[in-house]
């Protein structure tokens, strides 16, 4: 019996290949399971329609995530905080602070955790502020923080 693995299969093989199998081990188990389907030509035919499918929508978000990428990179954020009696801040910026700035300036929404601060912000000046968009994309934020 010859089916198409729709999940990698410890020790048989991966999503998307087609295997030839005992029919009581592929009906009873990988059918069963939902690890596999039966390899027709049209189970085929329609997995490599969906891969393409998924193919071409990831393509895109990296696309979304490569012009996100340039916004970011031309962006000076400011964001005005609280300053101390020597200069320093009353507590941090937070993660939270930069991604509802970003939001309210320029009309970017990030995810407060893909904001990457390695020490935490408690003077004024300005900043790099490092962003993982995902798929191996990063931007740099340039931000200002100004006292008040």
């Amino acid at each position: 019996m010859k089916v198409l693995l729709i999940k990698d299969v410890k020790s048989l093989g991966k999503a998307g290949e087609i295997k030839d199998v005992k029919d009581g081990y592929g009906q009873n188990f990988l059918i069963a399971k939902g690890f596999a389907k039966l390899a027709t030509d049209e189970v085929i035919e329609e997995w490599k329609k969906e891969q393409e499918l998924i193919s071409k929508r990831e393509q895109e978000e990296i696309q979304r995530l490569k012009d996100i990428e340039k916004k970011l990179s031309s962006v000076k954020l400011i964001i005005k905080h609280k300053l101390g009696a020597n200069g320093s801040l009353y507590g941090a910026v937070t993660k939270e602070e930069i991604s509802s700035a970003l939001k309210e300036q320029e009309d970017i929404e990030i995810d407060k955790k893909t904001i990457e601060i390695k020490n935490p912000i408690k003077t004024a000046g300005s900043f790099d502020i490092s962003v993982k968009l995902g798929h191996g994309i990063h931007a740099i934020l340039n931000l200002e923080i100004v006292g008040e």
